[in-house]
């Protein structure tokens, strides 16, 4: 399956995993990689050293492109931008901020830029800033979410913009990713089916939960606040929403969530952390490696796409 995305990256599948805090470590993003999609680490708010750290590891198993997510919301930031460059990772994608201030060193290493947008007005941007594609991420999508459906924001992001668009938000099977296709994406990002994947290091409750989970098992917490996140409903959620409907403070509600998602990956603590996942989720109903994802997503893309020729 050959598209600008492939042609872009240097990637056999436009398949790329998404870069989620505390998941997207060395050993899934190596695995995605050399399963022929794109594996990122997510950089998160991580000190530079320990992104640097990563970056090499990853390099330890795989000579595959893979790349970096930056939050740009993290104090560590600009030293993190610096890691990328001093260590020769070539693709870089962005979230929570504009990139702009980054982007000329980038460019001048030879770094792919792929900011994540969840609006048109943002990808318009990234594109004047000189990204080389943008990630139109629906709402669906586990984590921080915007308000724009995949279904509806793609297609918009795509007449918008003339740099190639890569698809996220509720994709976990060979469907949604000839759907994203068809409506102008030219590759996809999974998060949700790679939190489950054999490589990843997710404790194993935190997967069986995602293995488990009925279309009506996430909600969005933290409307409220301005940031909302996609998570799977379990006393955590209760908790914040009781606090939320209560009308407590931002510090009140960031106290029951601290170290939450970290208690949920490393611990399992299926109760009380954070389940950061898609509403995707429904459709994930086993713990396969990499390869095994990519393999089925693309070639059940490739089939349905073939059978409307």
């Amino acid at each position: 399956m050959k598209t600008r995305i492939t042609d872009l990256l240097g990637c056999q599948y436009p398949v790329i995993q998404g870069g989620m805090a505390w998941v997207a470590e060395y050993h899934l993003a190596a695995a995605v990689s050399e399963a022929g999609g794109i594996g990122l680490i997510g950089a998160a708010s991580a000190p530079p050293e320990v992104v640097r750290e990563q970056i090499r590891k990853t390099k330890e198993l795989t000579d595959k492109p893979f790349g970096v997510n930056v939050m740009l919301l993290n104090p560590n930031a600009p030293e993190v931008a610096k890691v990328v460059v001093e260590e020769g990772v070539k693709i870089v994608t962005t979230g929570a901020g504009n990139p702009g201030k980054f982007m000329e060193m980038w460019k001048q290493a030879g770094v792919t830029v792929i900011p994540v947008v969840a609006s048109v007005a943002m990808a318009k941007m990234m594109e004047r800033a000189g990204a080389d594609a943008v990630v139109a991420e629906g709402m669906e999508s586990g984590g921080h979410i915007g308000s724009q459906t995949t279904m509806t924001l793609v297609p918009q992001v795509v007449d918008a913009v003339t740099i190639p668009v890569i698809a996220a938000g509720g994709i976990a099977d060979g469907r949604g990713m000839a759907a994203a296709i068809m409506l102008g994406a030219e590759g996809v990002q999974m998060g949700t089916r790679f939190v489950v994947a054999k490589e990843s290091i997710v404790h194993q409750n935190y997967k069986e939960r995602i293995i488990k989970a009925k279309d009506i098992d996430s909600e969005v917490t933290g409307m409220s606040t301005g940031h909302p996140i996609r998570v799977l409903r379990n006393q955590m959620t209760r908790d914040y929403l009781k606090l939320e409907k209560e009308g407590a403070s931002f510090e009140e509600l960031e106290q029951l969530t601290l170290g939450s998602l970290r208690k949920a990956v490393i611990e399992g603590d299926a109760v009380h952390g954070s389940l950061m996942a898609g509403q995707s989720a429904g459709l994930v109903k086993k713990e396969q490696t990499c390869q095994e994802i990519i393999e089925e997503v693309v070639t059940d893309a490739s089939a349905l796409l073939a059978g409307r020729k």
